[in-house]
């Protein structure tokens, strides 16, 4: 008899042995109905009130919930497991989860569940026995025994029903996340994809949990490309051996986490920035790679045309006022503060810094990480800089009006102060800030200059090829009106070199905005950023589509890379 249909429900425990006892005909929909509505009001569980009602037997309903999950099942639990296999599992695991190793078949392992449902119990299990397994039902008493018989102490709570606690995600134990993490294969696995990552140059690493999978990805000159897809059971274990790297909870797992790993590569120091963050599958971890050797580049080696560079050189040499530096996330903003900064950093002034968080450490600067739990934000940060005699300021990014008004004061007092924006050109920081509430006569007054930036993939030297077919129409479109005639385009190809990207590192775009009399005077009297960029134009000013332009002529990068980021 075909079963009628059962309205269908999220999977919690209850709601699997309505279903499994629905599927099997075991019982008429509307006695399951009442049957669930009343394990609601009274707390039993169905299976408790269904053999009370003795409308099925316990082999029954073993046999429903073992069919329906796609697992075996057994109606008389064993006395005892083979030592053998009882071994393999760790003893707060197995009393934890009510499991015993119970037999071979084949090429798995059966292993007895009071819970055979419990979300990525199977996977964890095969991870600590080191072999594939089977999950097999049997009443959750005789298990509870088996359990404490083998491998003593106190075993969960165990209801007479079956399904009291099936389904339920039980969070795992700090032992038992600290057993996983430690395990051999995983630290070693672990190590092997950091050495990757940093191999190839990434700049981030992810660790993607999904329902049935872990995917690692990484992030190269600014483009994300997946290298392995691993088995979902390793997912807790890789994540928390992250986490315990990062010196993070590894049993909190409902919430975010931050923290920083401090990793040695073929001799030398690099530092992981790790972000955490749970998601419906599991926690997503991001770890930023933090490459030391940036934080030694100069001004001279950061990609900038020689006039832009003097020009910024001057700046910078300047008493007080503000410099800001500008472009999307993962354009090199950072480096380019603190390539400003080592300019400074002589000894003879004192530089203070705030950062959300602190990247990278420098010799002889004061460095303040933002605390928001503390309270201490860009802008309290700022205000109490005003009170250590800085000579200049560094303000990581510039977020909201209250900061940006102290930023402004602080340049109107004799303080030089540098920071970022997110802008999608240089004149649009001066837009941004008046929108935040900044008078147009104050920035006219202290603003010194903007450095627009981009960070696009250069083409691989060794494969990069002269493309016949390059649209010249698009070309001819795109070109700035007195920009070089494009003699040759060049595409991206793919070699060994370049791991088959047609790609090896990035180069920088960039927009130098200095503030001269006639600009300055436009700014205070707040003309808007089209008549801004007409005074820079008049003035021989060179656009990011300029700079980009003379790379694709110099073939350095391809048309369709400089007309992704510009």
């Amino acid at each position: 008899m075909r079963a009628a249909p059962f309205p269908s429900v999220n999977f919690r425990p209850d709601h699997i042995v309505v279903e499994a006892l629905n599927q099997a005909a075991l019982a008429e929909p509307a006695v399951l109905a009442q049957l669930h509505e009343s394990s609601r009001h009274t707390g039993q569980s169905v299976s408790s009130l269904a053999l009370s009602a003795r409308l099925l037997t316990r082999g029954e309903l073993l046999e429903a919930l073992g069919r329906y999950l796609g697992c075996g099942w057994v109606e008389m639990t064993p006395e005892r497991a083979p030592a053998e296999l009882v071994g393999l599992l760790p003893a707060g695991f197995a009393r934890r989860h009510g499991v015993v190793p119970w037999r071979r078949e084949d090429s798995h392992v059966a292993v007895l569940a009071r819970d055979p449902c419990d979300p990525g119990l199977a996977g964890r299990v095969a991870f600590l026995i080191g072999q594939p397994v089977r999950l097999v039902i049997a009443d959750p008493a005789g298990v509870a025994g088996l359990v404490q018989r083998h491998y003593g102490g106190e075993t969960g709570p165990v209801e007479t029903g079956i399904g009291g606690g099936v389904g339920e995600s039980r969070e795992p134990a700090r032992e038992e996340l600290a057993v996983l993490a430690a395990q051999r294969k995983v630290v070693d696995l672990v190590d092997r994809i950091l050495h990757q990552a940093i191999e190839e140059r990434a700049s981030d690493l992810h660790f993607e949990p999904f329902a049935e999978a872990l995917k690692v990805r990484l992030r190269v000159d600014g483009t994300l490309r997946e290298i392995e897809t691993l088995p979902g059971a390793l997912a807790l274990p890789i994540i928390s051996r992250i986490k315990v790297l990062a010196d993070l909870d590894i049993a909190e797992r409902r919430t975010p986490q931050d923290g920083r790993i401090h990793h040695r590569h073929a001799g030398s120091a690099i530092d992981l920035r790790v972000s955490v963050l749970p998601t419906q599958f599991g926690e997503s971890v991001v770890l930023r790679v933090l490459d030391q050797s940036s934080i030694g580049l100069d001004l001279g080696e950061l990609g900038l045309p020689a006039q832009m560079r003097a020009g910024l050189e001057e700046r910078l040499a300047r008493p007080c006022g503000i410099l800001i530096v500008t472009g999307p996330t993962g354009s090199g903003k950072t480096t380019t503060l603190y390539a400003g900064l080592r300019r400074l950093n002589d000894g003879e002034c004192k530089i203070l810094t705030v950062e959300d968080p602190v990247e990278y450490e420098i010799d002889g600067i004061m460095q303040v990480p933002v605390n928001l739990p503390a309270g201490l934000t860009f802008a309290s940060a700022l205000r109490a800089f005003l009170r250590q005699d800085p000579d200049t300021i560094m303000v990581g990014e510039i977020r909201d009006a209250e900061t940006a008004q102290i930023a402004i004061q602080a340049s109107l007092t004799g303080h030089l102060v540098l920071t970022t924006l997110h802008t999608p050109d240089a004149m649009g920081a001066v837009t941004r800030l008046v929108d935040m509430g900044v008078e147009p006569f104050l920035l006219g007054a202290t603003l010194e200059g903007v450095l627009a930036q981009r960070l696009v993939r250069r083409l691989c030297p060794d494969c990069r090829r002269e493309s016949v077919s390059l649209d010249g129409a698009l070309a001819g479109e795109w070109a700035p009106v007195a920009g070089p005639a494009l003699t040759a385009g060049w595409r991206a190809s793919g070699c060994p070199a370049c791991r088959g990207s047609g790609h090896r590192g990035r180069v920088g775009i960039f927009e130098w905005a200095p503030v001269f009399p006639e600009l300055r005077e436009a700014i205070s009297a707040g003309a808007p950023a089209q008549v801004l960029r007409r005074i820079l134009w008049e003035a021989g000013w060179r656009s990011l589509r300029d700079e980009a332009w003379r790379l694709v002529c110099a073939g350095e990068i391809s048309l369709e890379e400089a007309m992704r980021f510009v």
